[in-house]
């Protein structure tokens, strides 16, 4: 087995990175790196060509892999023998498909819209538009945790780990209520008690404060005129 790094960069991402690592048992070392002030850091953006967050390294072949999802991938087949994912044989697979990929392919977008239009236009017809694509879009998702255990039943899987981000941290950047989605907020409070979850946030971001309930943060990361 490899050794594995999680270059985690803080009130971001690639929390989810070490959240799935705690849940799978999976030993790794976490190195943590500040924004400077708001962007990633200079030596973080050297690790992959993307500049981004999150990065992993896997000494197993000497691997530097990047972008979310291919990382939960990777490293739930390699090293937790496809654990959190659905079987193609299973009833709830297409279901499971929909929501694993909706989360970083149509949530989060929605999630950042309408800070970019913020910051830019922010009493734009596109503002107002942005606003209603994300109500449809916590809608949908608290209509599907209204019936289901998980996002994809009855258990968890890949798909909470890459949702959970969209609707905590992520509100440090886009601030929105959860005020009016009560099996979303029920959920949340389900996932801060995992303790792979709180194991992982403490040791990745000790100093923040987790956004679990209804409210956004107090004082958001990206200030607006």
């Amino acid at each position: 087995m490899g050794k594995i790094t999680v270059h985690h960069l803080q009130v971001s991402q690639s929390e989810r990175i070490p959240w799935l690592l705690e849940e799978l048992g999976v030993p790794y070392e976490l190195k943590n790196y500040k924004r400077a002030p708001l962007l990633a850091p200079d030596d973080y953006k050297t690790l992959h060509h993307s500049g981004a967050a999150p990065v992993i390294h896997d000494t197993d072949g000497d691997l530097t892999l990047a972008e979310s999802g291919a990382i939960v991938e990777y490293l739930a087949h390699k090293y937790g023998g496809g654990r959190f994912f659905v079987k193609p044989s299973d009833a709830g697979y297409a279901d499971f498909l929909y929501w694993w990929h909706w989360a970083n392919g149509t949530f989060q977008p929605g999630v950042a819209r309408p800070m970019y239009i913020r910051a830019a236009a922010p009493d734009s017809q596109m503002a107002g538009m942005a606003q209603q694509k994300l109500g449809r879009a916590v809608k949908a998702l608290d209509e599907q945790l209204a019936k289901n255990e998980f996002i994809a039943g009855k258990d968890l899987t890949v798909a909470d780990i890459m949702v959970v981000f969209s609707l905590t941290t992520m509100r440090y950047f886009s601030p929105y209520s959860l005020e009016e989605y009560p099996s979303i907020l029920k959920y949340l409070e389900k996932i801060g008690k995992r303790e792979a979850y709180r194991t992982a946030m403490s040791k990745s971001d000790p100093d923040m404060e987790l956004v679990l309930g209804a409210n956004p943060p107090t004082k958001p990361l990206i200030q607006t005129a």
